[in-house]
């Protein structure tokens, strides 16, 4: 289904043999990348091969290495690989923020060129594990889920509550906490700050809060004229979006029904689900613009699709803004009701707040540069 549109896109495949029985027989694959880079342009690959959900890059494969030596080595063109790396603020929310990182580029000179007539195999296997390395520092990698659930809950404690900090700030912070645990992690003083930080998780976890709305006690006042205000936001949106969702929601089951029906690997899902309505939305736009110039004109189609494309924009401005009520309100009950729990969750906050600063003065060595002040930390 996807093909047409990866072929326009001037997509190479590259079969595994995880898809294929038989032998695996990419020549053409690669004839076609040389010709691409030996043209002048550029081309974009995933080197782990798959698509995956884990908390850390996968091994990569060698083609991306392979592709690279084997162009430098024709003597053509120059090859310079730029590793770029891919890390989500908040991967699990719809319309998530995104840090796109480029690290420095890796030049393919004449060492690995005399590397590789001399033993291809081995410097492959090199410049993958150079690639390796060189994506690791552009992208956040923890062992294992439960570590950076740990390390982001610890950024959220140590940062100070008036800074804000950009995209890349957030993942320079995240990645300097996965350093410092893992040095540390077998250091009974560690174990212990962990343990604790998991409990305080779990316990806001199980009041269904989260870490910012302990920073500061919530009166009622301020929170009413939130969920006033979030409120009205849906009243204004509520026109706007209502023939956008009407006329999107045949799309969004359609792209539901292919995303379960083509895979059950549940990043493949998402992507499937991305594509489809990637592919049905100018559709329909069409099909819309098409009758309402045959029975209007012209330019009553062009604003059709001006319209619906506002109105689509409102409906999902409307959803976010319907699921911010919802969790305004059910905030205000939960802290309302659970005082004493709240409180106690307050002093413990607190306590580890503490804990984690000193830890980090401790740990953090006299040459690296502070992210924040000592002023930063005393306006909270």
């Amino acid at each position: 289904m996807l093909a047409p549109v990866l072929d326009a896109s001037g997509a190479v495949p590259v079969y595994s043999r995880d898809e294929i029985d038989g032998e695996v027989d990419n020549e053409k694959a690669f004839a076609r990348l040389y010709e691409v880079i030996e043209s002048g342009n550029c081309m974009g690959i995933f080197p782990e091969g798959i698509s995956h959900v884990e908390s850390q890059l996968s091994k990569l494969k060698t083609g991306a290495a392979r592709v690279a030596l084997a162009v430098a080595a024709r003597g053509k063109v120059k090859i310079r690989i730029i590793p770029c790396g891919l890390n989500y603020i908040h991967r699990h929310r719809f319309r998530s923020q995104v840090l796109i990182e480029f690290g420095e580029p890796i030049v393919i000179g004449d060492e690995w060129i005399q590397g590789y007539k001399h033993d291809e195999r081995e410097s492959v296997r090199k410049l993958t594990d150079h690639l390796s390395a060189a994506l690791a520092n552009v992208t956040l990698n923890a062992p294992d889920w439960r570590t950076l659930r740990i390390i982001q809950t610890v950024r959220r404690l140590y940062k100070p509550a008036t800074a804000n900090l950009t995209p890349s700030e957030y993942i320079e912070l995240n990645r300097r906490f996965v350093e410092g645990y893992l040095r540390d992690i077998h250091k009974p003083e560690m174990q212990s700050l962990s343990l604790e930080v998991e409990d305080y998780q779990a316990r806001l976890d199980m009041l269904g809060l989260k870490d910012y709305q302990l920073r500061q006690p919530v009166t009622l006042a301020n929170a009413s004229r939130k969920v006033l205000l979030r409120g009205l936001t849906m009243l204004a949106l509520l026109p706007l979006a209502i023939p956008g969702a009407l006329l999107h929601l045949p799309v969004g089951w359609v792209a539901a029904t292919i995303g379960e029906r083509f895979s059950y690997e549940q990043d493949d899902i998402a992507t499937l689900k991305v594509l489809s309505t990637i592919l049905l939305l100018p559709l329909l736009y069409l099909v819309i613009a098409i009758f309402v110039g045959i029975n209007i004109g012209p330019w009553w189609a062009l604003l059709a699709i001006v319209a619906l494309s506002f109105s689509f924009i409102a409906s999902v401005r409307l959803l976010e803004t319907e699921a911010g009520l919802l969790l305004s309100m059910l905030s205000v009950l939960r802290l309302t009701r659970l005082g004493s729990d709240v409180d106690e969750l307050r002093a413990t906050r607190a306590d580890l707040v503490g804990k984690i600063r000193e830890r980090v003065d401790q740990a953090i060595d006299a040459d690296t540069q502070r992210m924040f002040t000592q002023d930063d930390f005393g306006q909270q």
